[in-house]
């Protein structure tokens, strides 16, 4: 009797083992691999264009582009650079860009009135200021903008298209001189405010009208004079944006959120911008 009943006991513990077994092989079996916490997540490569005021190219090329390409090595970022309301008028007419960064409110403003850029994704990122900039080897007595009457030729950004020749319009206004600047013939308009600061270097003009920003990036001219407290009616701010219809709205957002990161601040100042964040 003894020994049927440890046959018996025998017999249901190898059954359990055996269920036991199938129960694990089974669940094994059904593991999918994909939910494993510990796989790697492969993103797919991806380039976003970004269209981007002149005044801001040399901080993009050299230092910010590389910076955001190393922290996200799957993302491409491809940089055209000229006078924001040129870039306005290129985004009008269909220009594929996934993110815009001005160099005044007033492009940023009308693009989101027409819908092309995401009025939720705009974050008025730095601000600048407005210089009157001579040749470095330049001996002139001008000292001031009010000086400048005393010209013969002066470089600015052209007005219709170039917010640093807006701003420059509007200074000389609120002095009182623009108009008599104007009738004298005395401006060259410049395409973009890197132009504007070229002449200047080379000397093809006595003075001009830069952000503080360009004349920094060179050797070859000096600043005269910040341009006087009140004569622009707002800060110089810098806004940035997303396109409505970036194919790339992931990758477009990383960029303007590493924008605003101290790493990327930190650089913009180093190229003479102030945060606005």
């Amino acid at each position: 009797m003894k020994k049927k009943l440890l046959f018996l006991l025998i017999a249901v513990v190898a059954v359990a083992l055996a269920f036991a077994g199938c129960a694990q092989d089974a669940a094994d079996d059904n593991t999918d691999p994909n939910t494993d916490a510990d796989q790697e997540v492969v993103n797919e490569p991806v380039t976003i264009l970004v269209a981007a005021a002149a005044s801001l190219e040399y901080s993009y090329t050299d230092e910010l582009i590389p910076m955001f390409q190393e922290k996200y090595d799957w993302i491409t970022v491809e940089g055209t650079y000229d006078a924001s309301g040129k870039l306005q008028t290129q985004l009008e007419s269909g220009l594929e860009a996934d993110v815009f960064m001005s160099a005044a409110m007033k492009q940023m403003n009308t693009l989101v009135d027409e819908s092309l850029v995401a009025a939720d994704s705009v974050v008025e990122l730095l601000e600048n200021r407005i210089v009157l900039i001579a040749p470095a080897d330049s001996d002139t007595d001008i000292a001031s903008f009010e000086d400048i009457v005393n010209a013969n030729i002066i470089a600015i950004g052209d007005p219709a298209s170039v917010p640093a020749g807006q701003y420059a319009q509007e200074a000389l206004t609120s002095l009182g001189i623009y108009d008599e600047l104007n009738a004298a013939n005395k401006f060259s308009l410049g395409t973009n405010v890197t132009e504007v600061l070229n002449w200047v270097a080379e000397g093809s003009a006595d003075v001009g009208i830069v952000y503080a920003t360009d004349a920094a990036t060179t050797e070859n001219v000096k600043v005269i004079a910040e341009a006087p407290e009140g004569s622009l009616a707002a800060p110089v701010i810098y806004p940035v944006g997303m396109l409505a219809d970036s194919a790339h709205q992931e990758a477009a957002q990383l960029f303007i959120e590493f924008l605003q990161s101290e790493e990327a601040l930190a650089v913009f100042e180093a190229y003479g911008f102030t945060p606005n964040i």
